[in-house]
C-alpha cells in the first residue's frame, strides 16, 4: 500500500532499484534481533532506521514531511495509527534541515490508517504523515523507517 496523488505516482518509480533493495532488506532481515539505530542498505541512498517506542495520543504529535527522502515505514511489531494528509496548504511549525524534517500545525482535515505487524506505508515528500499515534490503547512498537533518497 502506498498513499499518493496520481501526479506523484507518475512522478516517482516506486519499484526502482533503491525501493527494491529496501523491500528485499525488510523481507530478509530479522528486524526483531536488531538494536535501535541506523543500518545502511545502499550507502546513504537507502538507510534503515530501527525504532522502539510506545504509541501516544494523536493530539500530542505533529504531522511531518521530508524533502530529501521517501519514508518506507514498516511495522515489525505492535500497532499504531498513522496519520496521512497532503503537504500542500499545511502551516509550518518547525523545520530542521539537518534531520530533513518539517513539522506542521494540525490540519483541518486528515485521515489515518492503522498499521499492524508486517504492514508498511510509503510516504513521498509531497505527503505529510503523523506516525506513533495510539490505535486504541498505548502500544509498544518496533518499527523500521527506511529512508530512500529522492536522488536518481
Amino acid at each position: 500500500m502506498y498513499f499518493a496523488n496520481i501526479k506523484v505516482a507518475e512522478k516517482y518509480n516506486y519499484l526502482n532499484s533503491k525501493f527494491q533493495a529496501a523491500y528485499k532488506w525488510l523481507e530478509e532481515t530479522d528486524v526483531s534481533s536488531l538494536a535501535p539505530g541506523a543500518y545502511e542498505i545502499l550507502g546513504q541512498e537507502v538507510i534503515a532506521n530501527i525504532q522502539e517506542y510506545t504509541t501516544m495520543p494523536s493530539e500530542t504529535l505533529f504531522f511531518e514531511t521530508h524533502d530529501k527522502y521517501f519514508d518506507i515505514q514498516y511495522l515489525a511489531s505492535g500497532r499504531e495509527a498513522f496519520g496521512v494528509c497532503k503537504r500542500d496548504g499545511l502551516v509550518e511549525k518547525e523545520k530542521n534541515e539537518d534531520n530533513d524534517v518539517i513539522f506542521y500545525q494540525e490540519p483541518a482535515f486528515s485521515g489515518c490508517v492503522v498499521l499492524e505487524e508486517g504492514d508498511l506505508i510509503v510516504v513521498a515528500p509531497e505527503d505529510a504523515h503523523k506516525p506513533r499515534c495510539m490505535a486504541g490503547e498505548p502500544c509498544n512498537v518496533k518499527k523500521v523507517v527506511v529512508k530512500v533518497s529522492i536522488k536518481d
